[in-house]
């Protein structure tokens, strides 16, 4: 039997009452408020009108986003939007539509990491929220996550001269071989458990739990490392910081001091010198705003199934990472929306005076 429009519309009534969230989003967001950055990758000149013309950046960015919120590979992503109803609407294409496919996209992300246009595209949204009078000077909840990557099979030798910063002369001959190896990953362990990858720092605002600050590291590094990486004056985030003990040190309490910062991270014991049960209590106390930084990771996990990527390298890692603080940021936004924590009901892009 032939479908029709009719059929068609009566698929999308249906995906309506059952809350689609695509639907959601592209209600409460304004995607043209990307174009702005996006459009620095548009600037080729063509060599003729002849060919296929250049594929919408403002789609391709929104497919990177689709990716990003259910964890897809390439070819998933390519394999979804030909085949899911909600993908399709959410990106404005019809069934007869061409659909970028997976080599597009990865040369598309690719793009993005050659003009470094990760943390623009994430500090422009960020812009046309201050644009809306959102001030996230709330407190600030710093800690880190592990990025999962496909594990390497390297012998120990292979690994210590990584280590080291160098590659293995077999690799070198073989540059097929060497462009599937990530020399920028790390091994660490936690709890016992071996862990390869990177790591995600973040800075969230303590009353919306939205990202505002992140950087990306090899998983070994300390979390206390990054603390002045991702940290924001008082003016910005607000004076109170939140953290887990890891991130506690006299020196570090000291510079926070001296930068008009207030500081509520965990205190922790040692082995001469137990906490006290005052200081247990005040720990106690600290974690229910502390706690909350967990909150973004657990969305993460579970509703963006999983805080792991597939790309080699920590150039890639990195533009992977940010689409994905940005991907949480933006679903995060459309749920304050909805439950009318600001007055607004749609992010826009400012008005240009």
């Amino acid at each position: 039997m032939q479908s029709s429009f009719f059929d068609l519309d009566n698929r999308y009534v249906q995906l309506n009452k059952l809350h689609d969230p695509l639907i959601e989003l592209n209600r409460v967001i304004d995607w043209e408020l990307f174009r702005a950055p996006l459009s620095k990758l548009s600037d080729k000149p063509r060599k003729s009108a002849a060919g296929r013309k250049q594929i919408d950046r403002v789609l391709l960015f929104k497919m990177l986003v689709l990716q990003r919120l259910y964890n897809l590979a390439d070819e998933a992503l390519e394999y979804q939007v030909k085949d899911r109803l909600s993908f399709m609407r959410f990106l404005g294409l019809s069934l007869a539509a061409s659909v970028p496919d997976a080599r597009t996209m990865w040369v598309f992300r690719e793009e993005l990491k050659e003009h470094k246009l990760t943390e623009t595209l994430f500090d422009r949204f960020h812009e046309c929220l201050r644009a809306l009078n959102v001030e996230l000077k709330s407190g600030q909840i710093v800690d880190a996550t592990f990025v999962t990557v496909p594990v390497q099979r390297n012998s120990r030798d292979e690994n210590a001269l990584i280590k080291e910063k160098a590659v293995p002369i077999e690799w070198g001959k073989n540059p097929r071989k060497l462009a599937q190896k990530d020399t920028d990953a790390r091994w660490t362990k936690k709890n016992g458990q071996s862990i390869y990858g990177y790591k995600d720092h973040v800075n969230v605002d303590r009353d919306t739990k939205l990202i505002t600050a992140w950087e990306d590291t090899p998983a070994q590094v300390h979390d206390s490392q990054m603390l002045e990486a991702v940290l924001r004056s008082p003016e910005e985030g607000g004076a109170e910081i939140h953290a887990d003990s890891a991130y506690r040190s006299a020196e570090q309490e000291t510079r926070l001091e001296e930068a008009g910062h207030t500081s509520h991270i965990h205190e922790k014991g040692t082995r001469n010198q137990p906490l006290t049960e005052e200081q247990k209590a005040s720990n106690r106390e600290k974690s229910k705003t502390r706690v909350r930084v967990e909150h973004v990771f657990g969305t993460m996990t579970n509703d963006m199934r999983g805080i792991c990527i597939r790309t080699i390298g920590r150039a890639r890692a990195h533009v992977q990472i940010g689409l994905m603080n940005l991907a949480y940021n933006i679903k995060r936004v459309a749920l304050l929306i909805r439950k009318k924590h600001w007055d607004f009901d749609r992010v826009i892009a400012p008005a240009v005076s």
